[in-house]
């Protein structure tokens, strides 16, 4: 039995639409996955690392379907198929980062950009040269939709596999816990304890990756680095601790991604990918403007009571 059938038998007890079903849950399961571990980008400074996935994606979308037409005689959409070519591309593009970093005097983020740039044109030439070679290779229609999106286009085979990617993701993220705590606030500590952090770096960047491939048949490789980053920066106003800020994002992404998919399946017809962009930015703002200790409202009454304090001058501390 698929992981998704019985939410998906749950659905059609309530006479929903099966194809809402499946849009529904598998925006809700991308947004909590790439929420949980946008964290870790967010507080390691890596939100750039995540634009250069989600971007040099492309090509291994694109790659993966030529594959797919060369061996089968019919290029394939299904996400089994170009989720792996996603992964491939996305890791390739930080490790190439990583080489050009350690080998050059290039800079981090001036690798990074080189690699959305080669990866990302790359793409978009592969894509615009299969479009071109119609009616010889067939199927093509709706890869550009990646770009932007298309969550319509989801099937029960592609919703199966990103549960179990982020099935996979939860449990390495489980195991590795504590390792991936210290790491992210002090690496140098880390390494000092013998751990082996450049496998943990991979590992967690590797996680990093299948958080974004997932989730660019909803939200397309433009805007997957919001999803990515804002939920986790929303539920950084709310919480000191990384285990209550990995839950509330995987919240703040799951509700986003369920809530656009309903919107832009009503009356108004809209695409899914922008209207959960603009809901996980909507609960950034409220967060940002009434999370307590340190939403903006909160900040301005600390000052207030300051302000007010320092008017009655200093305690009269005169000795008689």
């Amino acid at each position: 039995m698929s992981p998704v059938e019985p939410i998906l038998a749950l659905g059609q007890l309530f006479e929903l639409d099966s194809t809402l079903i499946t849009v529904a849950v598998g925006a809700a399961l991308i947004g909590a996955v790439s929420g949980g571990l946008g964290s870790f980008a967010y507080l390691r400074r890596q939100g750039l690392v995540g634009d250069i996935v989600s971007h040099s994606s492309l090509l291994g979308i694109v790659a993966a379907f030529v594959v797919s037409w060369m061996v089968t005689g019919a290029g394939s959409k299904s996400l089994v198929v170009l989720v792996p070519g996603a992964i491939i591309a996305g890791v390739g593009a930080l490790l190439l980062s990583r080489e050009i970093q350690a080998r050059t005097t290039i800079k981090e983020d001036t690798s990074l950009g080189l690699m959305l740039a080669i990866f990302f044109g790359s793409g978009l030439f592969l894509l615009r040269w299969v479009q071109r070679q119609s009616p010889a290779i067939q199927g093509h229609t709706g890869l550009e939709d990646y770009i932007f999106g298309m969550a319509a286009a989801m099937t029960r085979s592609d919703l199966a596999m990103i549960a179990i990617l982020g099935a996979v993701s939860a449990v390495v993220l489980a195991l590795f816990w504590k390792e991936f705590q210290l790491f992210t606030f002090d690496p140098g500590y880390a390494r000092s304890l013998g751990l082996r952090t450049t496998l943990i770096d991979t590992l967690m960047l590797t996680l990093l990756v299948l958080g974004i491939v997932i989730g660019i048949q909803s939200v397309g490789v433009v805007l997957m680095i919001s999803l990515l980053v804002t939920p986790a920066s929303a539920a950084r106003q709310w919480t000191k601790r990384l285990g209550s800020m990995v839950g509330l994002s995987a919240l703040f992404g799951g509700v986003s991604g369920l809530l656009g998919a309903l919107i832009s399946a009503s009356e108004l017809r809209v695409p899914t990918g922008p209207v959960v962009v603009l809901i996980a930015t909507a609960i950034f703002l409220f967060s940002i403007l009434m999370a307590p200790g340190r939403g903006v409202i909160a900040r301005a009454r600390t000052r207030r009571r300051a302000a007010a304090a320092l008017a009655l001058g200093p305690p009269n501390t005169e000795v008689r």
